[in-house]
């Protein structure tokens, strides 16, 4: 198949690292436009991918990326923000959304593949609300759209399993707010595969995929799932709303926000799915149990190479 030229927006994040080296690996070209790159990034990146640098919130800038090009990825999302007052969702999510719209535009590029969340528009949360948002702007640009709507993503190098083992290894008792909120996690790879497919289907144009896995679970058969297969034995402490609002509220001024006034919100709605989209794609969901021992083997490493490093200093 003829190669196309795609440009990525937040591929440097989890999903986008996998994605970008996927479609790098189809022969695609594919340029990455990020803000917030570390030293060297570049030297990480699969060849065939060519990195720029730049402010994505500058429309002129953001025209001229996409000049050219067959199809736009946007992934740009946050989990957190600054404060609680919504402003930073709405800058990530729904701003620059609309950005990039206009810059398609008026670049003349019509195919944008754009990544929200299940249940975009719903609940309380500042992340919900904005997703949705989002997804409005896209379902009116006129633009021959795809939306992809996932629960929480799993892989090597997560934010879920990975982030419950570090915390896990040095908490003997885990106190989880929302601990039955639920969840049907989906894997990395079979994210990627759907975006990967919407790109050449045509008959996915103007559709939403909700991507779900087979298994569901909640928070609390998650963290102890993580501690089972790390061979450690935990105390998973559900906390009742109330207390679970509070650690919310002090996590809000933890660096590194842990946790959330907003993640709090947000888990009072299941991640859960109801029309399948990765069936509908003709993608074999992948299982959790399928993955979580080289995932969680992933991170083993990771650790053992910081104790040597350790060591040798």
């Amino acid at each position: 198949m003829t190669p196309l030229k795609i440009v990525v927006l937040g591929g440097t994040g989890f999903i986008g690292r996998h994605l970008v080296a996927r479609l790098a690996a189809d022969g695609h070209a594919v340029t990455l436009l990020s803000r917030n790159l570390g030293p060297h990034y570049d030297r990480l990146l699969p060849p065939g991918v060519t990195l720029r640098e730049v402010d994505v919130y500058d429309p002129d800038v953001l025209r001229a990326a996409f000049t050219g090009a067959d199809a736009v990825v946007n992934l740009v999302g946050i989990l957190n923000e600054k404060g609680d007052n919504g402003r930073g969702f709405r800058r990530a999510h729904v701003e620059l959304t609309k950005l990039v719209i206009a810059a398609m535009q008026l670049a003349g590029v019509r195919r944008l593949l754009q990544m929200s969340s299940l249940n975009a528009g719903r609940g309380r949360s500042h992340y919900l609300k904005s997703r949705g948002e989002a997804e409005t702007a896209v379902k009116a640009s006129g633009l021959d759209w795809t939306i992809f709507e996932p629960s929480v993503v799993f892989g090597a190098g997560d934010g879920l399993f990975c982030r419950f083992a570090s915390l896990l290894r040095i908490a003997p008792v885990m106190p989880l707010a929302r601990a039955k909120a639920r969840f049907a996690p989906v894997y990395v790879g079979d994210v990627v595969e759907a975006i990967r497919r919407c790109l050449r289907l045509r008959g996915s144009r103007g559709e939403v995929y909700e991507l779900y896995g087979p298994d569901v679970f909640t928070l609390g058969e998650i963290v102890r799932l993580t501690a089972r297969q790390m061979g450690l034995r935990r105390w998973v402490l559900p906390l009742p709303d109330a207390l679970g609002r509070l650690q919310a509220l002090v996590c809000d001024f933890v660096p590194g926000k842990p946790f959330s006034s907003d993640n709090f919100r947000s888990l009072m709605t299941d991640s859960v799915g109801g029309i399948d989209g990765l069936h509908r794609l003709g993608i074999p969901a992948t299982r959790v149990a399928d993955k979580l021992p080289a995932i969680l083997g992933h991170v083993d490493e990771r650790q053992a190479r910081y104790q040597r490093f350790r060591a040798a200093r």
